[in-house]
């Protein structure tokens, strides 16, 4: 991509300031004049005071040390109006009705963006299914629709869009290429690999790379159940298992199952595309997930608690999110074994979340309840250890 120029401080807009959206204005704001859309007046307040709304430390940072050209506003045509590229990067949440990613507010976004500018080309970083961005180019008669993956972790996001592991761009045109290397400019490390594809292979890629995560998880977490259930040692098996250099000693610390932003709803829309194909692991990773919760869940009621304390629901350090966290299926288990649960989770401010009780107060906290359940071991809990219950072997996400 040697041959393609790109222009310095080109107007960039992108829609939504999730962990996303907003790595991606950060990364991007560094050489261009970016524009963050958001309906959330608090968040759009934030980025304009140079506070980030999600827990991200680099983005933290970047938002309070440097020099970015970044506006947040709410204000459709704006954020619209003479963008060269418009950069959507919107939930795209799970319906388990359909079966299918709730898409709508990717289609709202692209209809706006047709209306205000229709010679912006527009970015598709949501996940999508397989096949959407060439039915949503027919859709609004427009060849200037592109897909491009995102692989980001919670809280490292500004992190591993600085230090991309790869770049893919559903298209092969000269706007696709312009587009790869704005990012590939953005970047801090260099030679990053970068491939244009169709949009329904760089959709594929996406969808593939988080199932074979999922698939990654759900194997070492079979790993301990086994382990458990006949009182062995995880931590030695895995070691053992994980120096193999094919398998490599990465990624592979036991936990209450997958969760977050992108495996469960990943997953289940890559099962969802296999409609009519014949597969037995890509269903066997998501039903494993729930085997897993329900076999951690009885394996707390073994210990037959009055009281079950939930220490966070995060799912990573350093996060902030706890949506689809396994720990909640979890719970949802012990909760019709009619057993009572507290939960702490500093970063709650009410008193009660899904109808359980909220406290605040570590101490009391630890104090309350007969068992504390950690999917992830801290050094506040190391006073605790006769009452914890945790399969976190490395102490490490």
């Amino acid at each position: 991509m040697k041959d393609i120029e790109t222009k310095e401080s080109e107007p960039i807009s992108v829609i939504g300031t999730g962990y996303v959206g907003l790595s991606l204005a950060v990364l991007l704001a560094r050489n261009h004049n970016v524009t963050s859309l958001d309906i959330d007046p608090a968040r759009i307040d934030l980025i304009n005071e140079r506070r980030s709304p999600i827990a991200d430390r680099d983005i933290e940072e970047f938002l309070g040390d440097k020099a970015l050209s970044l506006t947040a506003t709410l204000d459709r045509e704006a954020a619209y109006q003479n963008a060269e590229y418009i950069i959507i990067a919107t939930p795209t949440n799970y319906d388990p009705e359909t079966k299918y990613f709730d898409t709508s507010l990717v289609e709202t976004v692209l209809e706006e963006a047709l209306e205000f500018n229709p010679q912006a080309t527009a970015v598709i970083k949501s996940t999508v299914p397989v096949g959407f961005t060439k039915k949503m180019r027919a859709q609004f008669k427009s060849e200037r629709i592109l897909f491009s993956p995102e692989f980001l972790r919670e809280g490292k996001a500004l992190h591993d869009n600085l230090y991309p592991s790869r770049i893919i761009v559903g298209d092969t045109t000269r706007e696709a290429k312009r587009f790869a290397k704005i990012l590939a400019n953005a970047a801090l490390s260099k030679d990053v690999p970068v491939i244009l594809t169709q949009p329904s292979e760089a959709e594929a890629i996406k969808l593939f790379a988080n199932t074979y995560l999922a698939m990654r998880v759900a194997y070492f977490n079979e790993i301990d159940t086994y382990a458990e259930v006949h009182d062995l040692d995880t931590g030695q098996i895995i070691k053992g298992v994980s120096l193999d250099p094919r398998i490599g000693d990465y990624y592979n610390n036991p936990s209450f199952g997958y969760g977050g932003y992108c495996l469960p709803k990943d997953t289940k829309q890559l099962l969802a595309n296999y409609q009519d194909i014949p597969n037995d692991l890509i269903g066997a990773i998501v039903d494993s997930n729930q085997t897993r919760m329900e076999f951690i869940a009885n394996s707390i009621l073994r210990r037959e608690p009055k009281t079950v304390g939930i220490y966070r629901l995060t799912m990573k350090t350093d996060s902030d999110n706890f949506r689809d966290s396994s720990i909640q299926g979890v719970i949802s288990h012990l909760r019709r074994a009619n057993v009572e649960v507290v939960i702490y989770e500093p970063t709650i401010t009410t008193d009660a979340f899904d109808s359980n009780r909220v406290v605040s107060d570590l101490s009391e906290f630890k104090n309350m309840v007969d068992i504390i359940v950690a999917n992830r071991m801290s050094s506040e809990l190391y006073d605790v250890g006769n009452k914890l219950y945790t399969r976190d072997v490395y102490s490490r996400d």
